[in-house]
């Protein structure tokens, strides 16, 4: 004879409450007293009973669905992101669905709307740079979407956005260069059309100003973000002469290709240049030699992003303006940076 699965009905009558109390438990809904989740939990467990994410969609008018919209192209960052958000929904009983799209196509924001309606989600967090896109926010308001935007500055209410403090970040790794008696530096930046980029870059010429060095137009080159970018900039840099003490890259795939180019060039990291990233990606720690870089915590952006995003979504908005609203990345150091060197002719 075949046992009969257990049902959300068989959870409430055990349990004591309501279907509505059961479903908001297994929600993660933070307007459940502890006492009850807990009596719920443990009748859920001894039942053995695990709804399907289609039933509760069907059960609440919701999909239990989150989607994810990007255009960036560097892998290691999006996969953090990824992990970061799925350890929530996991948690909290929801799915992911991703969605790459072009930054700069004329139709991103009819786009969005469309993949968001295909795909009858609950409401999406969008990543750098397309977060920064205010015509993309507004549509998605007026269309009463819930949403979460990752940026480098704060656009957006509390309960819309997770802030990087890209500025402070590259203040303190122009400290620090300036402290091991670097004056002659050059800066790698990201496309400067995103705020990110344009963050770092004023971060690091305050942080340089600080000391009285000026970051000279020459030694200031743009890359995109790439591995394939930083190879081509520091073709550029190490060119020049006398060449550069120090070189700080946007993020750590640039700076990843700073180092490949000395290494081909002979020019020894850090006793003649000093390279720093930022980001802290899993490559920073496998290169050779250890990549200095600024850790951003992308993965616990992620992680508070899903957080709000779930909160709005089960029209909580007080409790997710309370979720921290802004991260501090930090100065790693690492083996790839060390005191100024007598500048060298190439």
């Amino acid at each position: 004879m075949i046992q009969k699965s257990s049902t959300i009905n068989d959870v409430a009558r055990l349990a004591g409450v309501s279907k509505r109390t059961v479903s908001r438990v297994i929600n993660g809904s933070l307007s459940v007293g502890d006492s009850t989740r807990v009596r719920v939990e443990k009748i859920i467990a001894e039942l053995n009973y695990s709804p399907n994410t289609q039933a509760r969609g069907l059960a609440s008018s919701r999909s239990y669905l989150l989607g994810l919209i990007y255009d960036n192209p560097d892998a290691l960052y999006l996969d953090d992101v990824q992990r970061g958000v799925l350890e929530i929904c996991s948690t909290l009983g929801y799915e992911l669905v991703v969605h790459p799209c072009r930054y700069r196509s004329e139709t991103l924001v009819q786009d969005c709307l469309n993949f968001i309606n295909r795909s009858k989600l609950d409401g999406v967090i969008v990543l750098p740079p397309v977060s920064e896109l205010e015509s993309l926010a507004l549509a998605l308001k007026n269309a009463g979407r819930p949403y979460v935007r990752l940026t480098s500055v704060s656009i957006d209410e509390p309960q819309h956005i997770v802030v990087s403090d890209d500025r402070a970040a590259a203040a303190e790794m122009a400290r620090y260069f300036a402290q091991l008696g670097h004056q002659d530096i050059a800066f790698i930046s990201g496309p400067q059309r995103y705020k990110s980029s344009t963050e770092r870059m004023e971060g690091f010429k305050l942080g340089l100003s600080a000391y009285g060095i000026t970051l000279q137009t020459e030694r200031i080159i743009e890359g995109n973000n790439t591995y394939e970018t930083g190879i081509e900039c520091a073709r550029n840099l190490l060119s020049q002469t006398p060449l550069p003490t120090a070189i700080f890259a946007n993020n750590d795939q640039m700076a990843a290709g700073v180092l490949k180019v000395a290494h081909q060039m002979g020019i020894a990291i850090p006793d003649q240049l000093s390279v720093a990233g930022f980001d802290d990606n899993l490559l920073a720690s496998r290169v050779i030699p250890a990549l200095t870089t600024i850790r951003r915590p992308v993965r616990q952006m992620a992680q508070l992003a899903t957080t709000k995003m779930i909160m709005v979504i089960e029209q909580n908005d007080k409790a997710a303006q309370q979720v921290a609203a802004k991260v501090a990345p930090t100065l790693v150091v690492r083996e790839s940076t060390a005191q100024a060197a007598v500048a060298v002719s190439s």
